[in-house]
């Protein structure tokens, strides 16, 4: 039987077992005393169901992939396995042709050796999926069993019920603390193998960064490992340039919104500007290549810059700039919504005008929100990669003319974990390096802003 028919089938059984629990539940009000029960009828049926289906379902789960392996073992067994190579692609070809054929998912095989495979192959599949399926008929009767021995008047099937409901939310709210901490524990991991061929001075302060994937291998020079150049262009094109466009355009724009627009200009501006956080990077990318950055390099020529060139940092932080503007602008504008009208009402009866209202109450109140806003977009310009890799180049440079080219680090992690070094070698295990120094910027930034909010919140409350 295939993993989704039995899945219909434990799901089918958890809703019978629900439909008799909460019929037999219903009964017990004639036998209680005053017709009291402990539970209502509904949270016995759904005793019953967890009972039934989660032990059939873990079950499931668990022989899917032990099934295989066992349906596996027992065609190699066979005597029709003897002619096959002892390892290899071609022999992997061989089992995977019969198994398709025996599974019913292709029609005949191209390779003559898989033929008397598929016998063997249909053979161990049906034997371990009705093993499987009576398992796990026996699994959900005796959870049925176990369930309905506890069902009387006085169970407590709610309390029950909602214990496996908090824990069910306790596992959901754990996959995101273990995937960060996965992340963490394979970014550290692959650092540590780094730093062992390059030293972590030479990495964070060196001013060279030219790694050779096709021949550093595992003794690198560590003089061509220094990251200094790829943090300055995260910095100068993420933080300087893009913020000192999205943050006074996105702060403009949320003032105006909440404090200036007829509601019928903010119901289509509002939207027209949130589109601008779903436009694909990639399509960022085209913009800022075919269009800012010509655009640029002619201005520079006019104003008599001699070989500017068609890739700058400049162009890319304008880009980046443009397409956070959104999370500037949002959070801004519900930051300042929040703010209580009582404020605004009593900064404008003491005489101070919309402007002074807006420049020295609203704006002060609502800073936590900004001020999480422009981290956000902090964050996001930081992380950015395609507008970098079709604006800004590959090159690591250190200078502060916006003109030139550069690159940022999120650039050279796709440029050397795409690469065709070996995994062990020094360059691909520098984009992990690069990558667990940029989490750390990132997570900086984050406690930076959780203390402004704190502070000021408690300021202004």
């Amino acid at each position: 039987m295939p993993a989704s028919a039995l899945l219909l089938v434990v799901l089918g059984l958890g809703l019978a077992g629900w439909l008799a629990a909460r019929a037999r539940a219903a009964t017990f009000r004639r036998a209680a005393p005053h017709g009291r029960i402990g539970s209502l009828p509904v949270y016995h049926g759904w005793y019953a169901a967890l009972w039934i289906a989660v032990p059939a379902l873990l079950f499931a789960l668990v022989w899917g992939p032990l099934s295989n392996s066992l349906v596996m073992q027992s065609v190699l067994a066979d005597p029709a396995a003897a002619h096959l190579p002892a390892f290899g692609m071609q022999r992997e070809t061989i089992l995977a042709e019969a198994r398709a054929v025996a599974t019913g998912a292709a029609t005949g095989v191209f390779n003559p050796d898989a033929e008397p495979l598929v016998a063997p192959f249909a053979a161990a599949l049906s034997r371990y999926q009705l093993i499987g399926f009576v398992v796990t008929l026996l699994i959900a009767a005796a959870g049925a069993g176990f369930a309905f021995l506890h069902l009387k008047p006085d169970f407590r099937a709610r309390n029950r019920v909602e214990k496996a409901v908090l824990f069910t939310l306790l596992l959901a709210s754990l996959v995101a603390i273990l995937t960060t901490l996965g992340i963490v524990a394979s970014l550290v991991f692959e650092t540590v193998r780094f730093f062992g061929m390059v030293p972590p001075t030479d990495f964070l302060f060196g001013t060279h960064w030219a790694p050779n994937p096709m021949s550093d291998g595992q003794h690198p020079d560590p003089a061509r490992y220094g990251a200094v150049p790829l943090f300055w262009g995260t910095f100068f094109i993420g933080v300087v340039i893009a913020m000192l466009v999205a943050i006074p355009l996105g702060m403009m724009s949320a003032i105006y919104l909440n404090q200036y627009a007829a509601p019928k200009v903010r119901a289509w501006l509002k939207p027209a500007l949130e589109i601008l956080a779903g436009v694909p990077t990639v399509v960022y990318g085209y913009f800022a290549a075919l269009t800012i950055a010509p655009a640029i390099r002619d201005v520079a020529i006019m104003l008599g810059v001699e070989n500017p060139s068609s890739e700058s940092a400049l162009a890319a932080g304008l880009v980046m700039g443009v397409m956070i503007i959104p999370f500037v602008s949002s959070m801004a504008d519900d930051s300042i919504a929040a703010v209580p009208q009582a404020m605004k009402d009593g900064s404008l009866a003491m005489g101070a005008t919309q402007n002074e209202t807006i420049k020295r109450v609203l704006v002060p109140a609502a800073l936590p929100g900004i001020v999480a806003g422009i981290m956000l977009a902090i964050s996001r310009a930081i992380g950015e990669t395609m507008i970098v890799v079709m604006a800004a180049s590959a090159t690591a440079r250190l200078s502060a003319n916006p003109l030139e080219a550069m690159t940022t680090v999120t650039y050279q992690i796709v440029a050397n974990l795409t690469g065709e070094a070996s995994t062990d070698s020094a360059a691909t295990l520098a984009a992990f390096a690069l990558g667990f120094v940029l989490f750390l910027v990132t997570l900086a930034l984050n406690v930076i802003a959780l203390r402004v909010v704190k502070r000021f919140r408690e300021a202004y409350e």
